[in-house]
């Protein structure tokens, strides 16, 4: 999994709450044995209309906003069904970090399992970034994870606070199966100590072993 440290990024907004899974990876995709392609269908029936045609009333196909690496949503925003494809297509789409005064806990969970910040302002200073977002085509942003801080180049800044057990993971780009090849060597010791070991777990073990 790729590191966060600190990233500078366009910022594109998705102006709606309650913003859920299904409507980032709908149902029909989430057969793609792989977790790359599903940048394509993100927000699939908002973006495209039929045969795929980009609709041009959706933020994300906003010239303005090509190329954007931040997003900036509304509240609640990853609810609905559990999926982990949402966050994969964030992340294949080229979302590095996600900036909403709340989510869904699953997928909050889930974005740092893939090298996605998902970053909790308030109400009043998620409003604001909407705000400059719109009145400044090519607004940019950066966040960083390490003095947990969102900044732009006219002065704003804002703290932000993490669990310190999600923050060192994602700084060095841990996963789940990372954090387990970390004590890789402790494991395979562990398994060559006691690989001959009979298991004796109950009595019947005990008297079997002893027949």
């Amino acid at each position: 999994m790729q590191p966060f440290t600190k990233h500078t990024g366009l910022v594109a907004p998705i102006d709606r709450v309650n913003v859920d899974t299904d409507q980032m990876v709908p149902k029909q995709f989430l057969k793609f044995l792989t977790r790359e392609g599903y940048g394509r269908v993100l927000f699939y029936d908002w973006r495209y209309l039929p045969g795929e045609k980009p609709n041009p009333e959706f933020v994300l196909n906003f010239p303005r906003y090509k190329g954007a690496s931040i997003l900036l949503a509304r509240a609640n925003f990853g609810c609905g069904s559990s999926r982990e494809h949402a966050p994969w297509a964030i992340l294949d789409y080229g979302i590095r970090a996600i900036l909403a005064p709340s989510y869904a806990d699953i997928f909050y969970n889930n974005c740092f399992k893939n090298g996605i910040l998902p970053v909790t302002l308030s109400s009043e200073q998620i409003d604001e970034l909407f705000d400059r977002t719109q009145k400044n085509e090519g607004y940019r942003l950066t966040v960083c994870l390490e003095h947990q801080k969102v900044t732009d180049d006219k002065g704003l800044k804002y703290s932000f606070t993490i669990d310190p057990f999600r923050r060192d993971c994602l700084l060095k780009g841990l996963d789940d199966i990372g954090l387990t090849l970390v004590h890789e060597s402790d494991i395979a010791a562990f398994e060559k100590k006691n690989l001959h070991v009979p298991a004796m777990n109950s009595p019947l073990d005990v008297k079997y072993h002893q027949s």
